[in-house]
């Protein structure tokens, strides 16, 4: 059964690749709450993360190498400042671990939220708490209506994309709610 490389999870735990390519072997196994945290695809829980005084002590420099990124991220925590103090990486392990870029400068995590607050995600379905005119479209999109399989923008929380009458539309948070049993 395999488990996470860092957490020691083992649900929804897949081969991770951590890059940029160097000598060391870069497949390690990770449960999907590490990866979208280390990704910058969910926002980062510095609470999570304490199982790294355990992690960065191993043997593989796959590890090791994400675990000082990700202590670096965190590095504003006391905690985590006194166990990148501890670690010691070799140069060529710790060049590795410096050249993901984001230990300097975290990039900051789009983290869309509906109008209740609720954290809204790829494929999602939501409905519509006003009703909207589609700007260059004949197309009224009317309170209540539910939009399934939503794609989130990118580089705007305030904004997803869902079609509605067959039309792909760009729809503002503000004016959606998660639909319930999601």
């Amino acid at each position: 059964m395999s488990v996470c490389a860092l957490c020691s999870s083992s649900e929804n735990v897949t081969v991770y690749e951590v890059l940029p390519a160097r000598s060391f072997t870069r497949e390690v196994t990770l449960c999907q709450t590490c990866q979208d945290q280390i990704t910058h695809t969910s926002a980062l829980q510095p609470e999570y993360w304490h199982f790294l005084a355990d992690a960065m002590w191993s043997e593989e420099p796959a590890v090791q190498a994400l675990a000082w990124r990700m202590l670096n991220r965190l590095k504003a925590e006391s905690w985590a400042a006194d166990l990148l103090d501890m670690l010691y990486l070799d140069d060529e392990l710790l060049a590795w671990a410096r050249a993901a870029g984001d230990e300097d400068e975290p990039s900051p995590v789009t983290v869309h939220k509906d109008s209740l607050g609720n954290v809204l995600n790829h494929g999602d379905a939501v409905v519509l708490t006003k009703t909207l005119d589609v700007k260059g479209s004949s197309i009224n999109a009317r309170i209540g209506t539910v939009v399934k399989n939503i794609r989130l923008v990118e580089d705007n929380s305030d904004q997803i994309e869902g079609k509605i009458d067959g039309q792909l539309i760009v729809i503002l948070t503000k004016y959606l709610k998660k639909q319930n049993g999601q």
